[in-house]
């Protein structure tokens, strides 16, 4: 039996394959004990307790980059929430940390290393984040999600996908297709396109989709749009165009679509791969620019295509989305292209790492 610690959160490229790691571990090892840190802001917070395992936090620190008042309160304040992880993890006979990264990651490495626990680090982005590239020196085990992740002896194990996207990579029956449809109230038989800008919207996205509604109606191309929940753009449902803020079941509405339009999140990314489903990603433009290199395999595989933010127009829409997604020859050749950079086994991939740290005598598989 061993004692899991997985920490990380925030977003759902973080806490996603967090809980995909759980669940192998919850199907593999039914003696083993999963605990989740992460803080109360994040998605983990409502996701954690839903999947049924235990959440432990710890606050929301971000670290300072600029210098200011909070500069000089940080170090007080991160080495108390190390002692409050470090509490957690003596109390709870911790045998191994998992990190995701996130804002409860980099206090989980600090006390496991002070207390000899192995680390393990997953870093989910091809760009990695501030947290993994520090721990990744000491780490006792480094796997990412994409091969061009520069982190010191890293293993590629792909991204952990949800068990049911996982299920969706062994292939999806037309019969699959046509009650997934049902469910959204979408035409059986109609040429589906799926847009989504993540968990909290893309406002790019949603106002180009939302002024090409007709033409792509007339193209005979209905959509199922997931506007994020702080759009405001109201919900719809009508024949060939269904609009909702918020998907819980997005293995139905991947199995739904034929293509679809996208952030180029690295969950999103990763989880159409392994699906074939083909895509235009349009990487969000605010920030370091991780998401451009997260879909980096994919379009040198041609298993998909990338648009600029500031170019995804209705005059795009128009001149390329709607040609591309009426050719179904094109659709399926960028499918099959697709699933040559897909994993669909990465939880299975990254639980075989940590048991390499581990060794043994606490290998349960």
């Amino acid at each position: 039996m061993t004692n899991y610690l997985l920490a990380g959160g925030g977003t759902a490229g973080h806490v996603n394959p967090l809980l995909a790691l759980a669940d192998k571990i919850s199907e593999l090892e039914p003696d083993s004990k999963i605990f989740a840190l992460g803080t109360v802001e994040g998605l983990e917070s409502r996701l954690v307790p839903e999947r049924g395992y235990q959440l432990l936090t710890v606050d929301r620190l971000p670290f300072p980059r600029h210098l200011n008042a909070a500069t000089f309160r940080f170090p007080l304040r991160y080495r108390a929430m190390v002692a409050k992880v470090s509490g957690y993890l003596k109390e709870n006979r911790i045998d191994v940390v998992v990190g995701f990264g996130g804002y409860a990651s980099a206090p989980a490495y600090s006390a496991a290393k002070a207390l000899s626990i192995p680390v393990i680090i997953h870093e989910a982005n091809a760009l990695p984040g501030l947290a993994n590239r520090w721990a990744a020196r000491t780490a006792s085990g480094v796997g990412v999600a994409f091969k061009n992740t520069k982190l010191p002896r890293a293993t590629f194990v792909g991204m952990p996908l949800r068990p049911e996207v996982a299920k969706l990579a062994e292939g999806i029956s037309m019969a699959d297709r046509v009650a997934a449809r049902a469910h959204f109230g979408l035409d059986e038989s109609t040429t589906t396109l799926l847009v989504t800008g993540g968990s909290l919207g893309a406002k790019r996205l949603n106002e180009t989709i939302d002024a090409a509604r007709v033409v792509l109606k007339n193209a005979g191309i209905q959509v199922l749009h997931i506007t994020g929940e702080r759009s405001e753009l109201d919900p719809v449902e009508t024949q060939d165009y269904v609009r909702v803020k918020y998907c819980d079941r997005m293995d139905l509405a991947i199995t739904a679509a034929d293509f679809a339009v996208c952030r180029a999140g690295s969950a999103t990314v990763s989880e159409f791969a392994a699906v074939g489903l083909p895509a235009v990603y349009v990487p969000y433009p605010v920030g370091n620019g991780e998401q451009r290199f997260n879909v980096a395999d994919l379009l040198a595989a041609s298993g998909g295509l990338m648009c600029l933010d500031a170019d995804f127009t209705l005059e795009y829409v128009q001149d390329n989305l709607i040609p591309l997604v009426s050719n179904s020859r094109k659709r399926n050749q960028m499918a099959t292209a697709a699933k040559t950079v897909g994993v669909k086994d990465g939880a299975q991939r990254l639980l075989n790492l940590v048991h390499s740290v581990l060794g043994p005598s606490k290998n349960n598989i």
